[in-house]
């Protein structure tokens, strides 16, 4: 069966570039060789009647979490260009393209070098292009998010994030333990970085130490 179809796929494309394409006369012989060498290569490396076998789709998609991505918005908003520009990413991101993340990042942070949201978004998806680790690009990132606003919870909060997937606990601990200092109660990430300093005390083998009240309280 598999050599009857092949036979009539060679005959099909013979007549159409005869009747649709307009081949000159001289050449039918130069076609009718091209296909017939490709009958013979099929001949002797092809296997018709193989049986076939199913293969497993591979998986393209990242499982991004979910209150990460709930966490960014609350710090950096959801509106407007800049949020734009890290929806995009994060969609990639999603898809397993991590690479089209950071070039998408990278655009961002060069159509709007003063932005620190986006920053923040470029050292993410340099931190996710590295299985989760940070490098110095990323670090940089965080760190000019920083410079650019001292007050804002997302250079900090992130960057500690990366420190601690890296095994830098010490440096995580540090970050996050001074952005709860200075974090409102009212604040919508408060909850959420409590928790997080909380496990990352236990995991650095300390008794979690009391917790500072932030400004205010």
């Amino acid at each position: 069966m598999g050599w009857i179809i092949i036979v009539a796929m060679a005959l099909a494309a013979w007549l159409l570039l005869w009747r649709l394409g307009r081949v000159p006369r001289l050449s039918w012989e130069l076609i009718g060789a091209a296909l017939l060498l490709g009958l013979a290569g099929y001949a002797w490396q092809g296997n018709p009647g193989q049986v076939g076998s199913p293969v497993q789709a591979r998986a393209d998609t990242v499982n991004v979490d979910p209150e990460l991505i709930a966490q960014r918005k609350a710090m950096m908003g959801q509106f407007g260009t800049e949020a734009q520009w890290l929806d995009t990413a994060d969609t990639y991101g999603r898809l397993g393209s991590t690479r089209a993340a950071v070039t998408v990042m990278r655009g961002a942070v060069h159509a709007y070098p003063n932005s620190a949201d986006l920053w923040v978004g470029f050292g993410n998806a340099l931190v996710a292009h590295g299985d989760g680790m940070i490098s110095p690009a990323a670090q940089y990132a965080f760190q000019k998010a920083a410079q650019l606003s001292p007050e804002h919870p997302g250079p900090p909060f992130f960057m500690g994030l990366a420190l601690a997937q890296s095994g830098q606990l010490d440096k995580a601990e540090a970050l996050w333990a001074e952005l709860l200092a200075r974090t409102p109660p009212e604040a919508p990430w408060r909850a959420d970085l409590e928790s997080k300093l909380g496990m990352l005390r236990q995991q650095m083998g300390a008794s979690p130490a009391p917790l500072q009240p932030s400004q205010g309280e």
